[in-house]
């Protein structure tokens, strides 16, 4: 036997590949030798900037004993959460079930067919209080499974029943939509901004105590209710206010490069865990784009907001952008720092060193340093992260501004951390909305460029006409097909992308991945997050017996929002843009969940509050018809800039040229669509040009002017041609009656 990981797509498994352990990636193959030896497997679950994921490694992965222990009585199975979150849900299932409690690196036993029947986190290599040592455990395991076997076929039995239940009981039922009823939406969504408030510290901003992570889908919807005109709007927007304030002003986010750490260890944000992800800094830059077009509040001013947003979308285009298109999963937590790892090395700063890189301006070194609490002179050597935690004066933003070159030069002199340069589809497709969000209001056609980019590499390299791969590595897909967040995720990003471009290649893209998520996540009537466990490349069949049989469905918000709360979100943008009911049924069906959800706590459904407010608001509709060359091109850009930059939640934005028909085809030399993802080049040859339903007879003005045309709940007002009127008709206002004419 030896170890099996080298050569492995995932950097997460390549960190293990020289492990004295016998590890191998997880698959039937493992179980089937468990089988052979008669011997339990061991699953180690974890992700490439997890550090305690590190620590354990270091301390047990790593010693020649515990591996010689580990090799001769189990098989042993290493797997990236990342690539595989069916087997990761499953089995932190299992452990939160057995323990109240979960994390990474995640240690699980099972039998050879899959079933877990002990698990925990972290173990040290030695005994502490109250916790043995994984040695121990590892002892303890092998006597059970010898000297007990039918004590651990039972409880292997009695957990994997409990999870099929358990997942059983959390799939959606998305067969006829239930009676939609506004007021009751709006009353839903009211209440759980008071109970949300009901849990903020007031004291440090933010939500609960330590460990203290970004909430990040509960501000999407904070700032989407305070765009709205309900009795809890200015309270929605005041605590939305608060808490991206604690957040922009703390260790959490890094003010010299951008971006967001995981979470902060200290409830005050002054401690975070330095690991930096995709994820996270996708919704944060979505939310901070919104926060920005609503116009901020006096607790976080828009102009602040706009610059962590700048910040931000620069970090993660400098730092996460890959080569090829797409963007990596995530940025190490640890960093080598006076030659060991050290979590958040490349991060803090002593005084001598903030002295050492501005020397050439020693005041303004030592202006900083107080700044930023950092002691100075001989014996300046603890090292911080930079930050304030409160609002800079114009005079510190100034001063700061003009030795940000110099201090991002230094740092990247250091030892940077490790980066995964994995592409996972439903992130990137955030990043996407992100990025084409944040182009529009910080008015930077660079950010539109790189969210193309990610979208040309999803939609070529992920996308194979009928199903999505949900990790590539190199530009060459690997590993299970996508789970329901990567199709839906994607589909966000792609409405998005034609929001901002009018590419009709993305919104025929869209509704292609929309279209298979229904079909393939939703089977008689169920809504899961995998698809039949009889398509090839889905979860294997110790997956499968783990959970006894059952389909799995997790609508609750976890780092990222669900694969149900994505999927309603798309398919209302998908009705709105289309006219489609079916779409706009199956989205009011998962609605229906919300109350059930938010029994568990607004916290775990803030993306489908999100989803409630767009479906509150219509969604509205604006239709931007006009010459996209000559000279009333400007008059048309600006009418569909002024529509990317209302803040109704939800507005789905149609945008194009009008080629003299009363329909819209694409704009000459556009890509169209194929058989296998959106095209690189111009029109294939015998390819139907895509006609978006929402800009179907929409006319530009009798002079060539530009239009714009404003619709809700099918019914459209008259077709206004200035900014003040769109932005009225957006706003509510306007005194033009409505023509009556539905969007089919």
């Amino acid at each position: 036997m030896t170890n099996r990981l080298a050569g492995q797509a995932s950097a997460y498994l390549r960190q293990h590949a020289e492990n004295p352990v016998h590890w191998q990636p997880f698959g039937d193959d493992a179980f089937a030798e468990a089988a052979r030896r008669d011997v339990p497997v061991f699953i180690s679950i974890g992700y490439a900037a997890c550090h305690w994921c590190h620590v354990m490694a270091h301390e047990s992965f790593e010693d020649p004993a515990t591996a010689s222990q580990l090799n001769a009585g189990f098989v042993n199975v290493k797997v990236d959460r990342e690539e595989r979150p069916d087997v990761d849900g499953v089995y932190m299932a299992a452990c939160q079930a057995m323990t109240g409690q979960g994390g990474w690196p995640l240690s699980v036993f099972a039998l050879p067919d899959g079933r877990a029947f002990y698990a925990g986190t972290y173990f040290p290599p030695e005994p502490r209080p109250g916790q043995p040592s994984f040695r121990q455990v590892l002892t303890s395991v092998a006597a059970a499974w010898a000297d007990r076997r039918d004590a651990v076929e039972r409880q292997a039995d009695a957990l994997a029943e409990a999870l099929g239940g358990l997942f059983s009981d959390q799939l959606l039922s998305v067969g006829q939509a239930p009676e939609y009823d506004a007021g009751g939406l709006a009353a839903v969504a009211s209440g759980a901004v008071v109970r949300l408030g009901q849990t903020e510290d007031h004291v440090h901003g933010g939500f609960g105590g330590a460990p203290k992570f970004p909430p990040s889908p509960v501000l999407e919807f904070l700032v989407r209710h305070a765009a709205g005109a309900g009795e809890t709007a200015g309270y929605a927007r005041a605590l939305a206010g608060r808490t991206l304030a604690a957040m922009c002003r703390s260790a959490l986010f890094d003010i010299l490069g951008g971006g967001f750490a995981r979470y902060s260890v200290t409830a005050d944000w002054s401690l975070p865990h330095y690991e930096k992800m995709l994820y996270d800094n996708a919704q944060l830059l979505r939310v901070l784009a919104h926060w920005t077009r609503l116009g901020g509040s006096a607790e976080f001013p828009a102009d602040e907001a706009r610059d962590a947003a700048s910040l931000t979308a620069d970090w993660l285009v400098r730092e996460l952008g890959l080569p090829g298109g797409g963007y990596a999963s995530s940025l190490d937590a640890d960093s080598e720092r006076d030659g060991r790892p050290v979590e958040g090395g490349y991060y803090v700063w002593t005084g001598t060193e903030l002295a050492r890189a501005l020397v050439d301006a020693p005041h303004d070194g030592a202006r900083l340093a107080s700044l930023f609490g950092l002691r100075v002179g001989e014996h300046a050597t603890t090292a911080a992260p930079l930050h304030a935690g409160r609002p800079l004066g114009a005079d510190e933003r100034e001063l700061l501004e003009r030795h940000r070159p110099v201090l991002l030069g230094a740092r990247a002199r250091r030892t940077p951390p490790a980066r995964d340069d994995k592409v996972v589809a439903g992130w990137n497709g955030l990043a996407i909305a992100a990025l084409a969000d944040a182009s529009a209001v910080l008015d930077r056609a660079d950010l539109l460029n790189a969210a193309e980019r990610a979208a040309d590499l999803l939609a070529g390299v992920h996308w194979d006409g009928t199903r999505l791969a949900r990790v590539s590595h190199d530009g060459k897909a690997t590993g299970v097909e996508g789970v329901l967040a990567d199709y839906a995720g994607c589909a966000e990003g792609a409405f998005a992308l034609y929001a901002a471009t009018g590419a009709t290649r993305w919104y025929a893209w869209a509704i292609e991945l929309v279209d298979a998520a229904t079909g393939r996540f939703v089977v008689s009537g169920l809504l899961s997050d995998e698809a039949p466990a009889t398509d090839a490349g889905n979860a294997g069949s110790a997956v499968r017996t783990a959970r006894a049989g059952a389909r799995t469905l997790d609508p609750h918000d976890n780092e990222a929002p669900s694969g149900a709360s994505l999927l309603a979100g798309a398919l209302l943008t998908a009705a709105a843009y289309s006219g489609s009911w079916k779409h706009r049924a199956l989205a009011g069906s998962i609605l229906a969940g919300l109350p059930k959800l938010l029994s568990q706590g607004p916290r775990l459904a803030g993306w489908l509050l999100a989803v409630a407010e767009a479906r509150l608001a219509g969604p509205l509709e604006a239709a931007i018809v006009g010459a996209l060359d000559g000279t009333r091109a400007p008059e048309t850009l600006a009418l569909h800039r002024e529509a990317l930059l209302s803040p109704s939640p939800g507005l789905a934005v149609a945008f194009g040229s009008t080629p003299g028909t009363r329909g819209l085809a694409p704009a000459a030399g556009e890509p169209s669509r194929g058989s296998g993802g959106p095209t690189a080049g111009g029109a294939e040859s015998g390819v139907v040009p895509v006609t978006v339903p929402l800009l179907q007879d929409r006319p530009a003005a009798d002079d060539g002017g530009p239009l714009a045309y404003v619709c809700r709940e099918f019914t459209c007002r008259l077709p206004v041609n200035t900014l003040g009127a769109l932005r009225e008709q957006l706003m509510g206002g306007g005194s033009a009656p409505a023509d009556g004419t539905g969007v089919q």
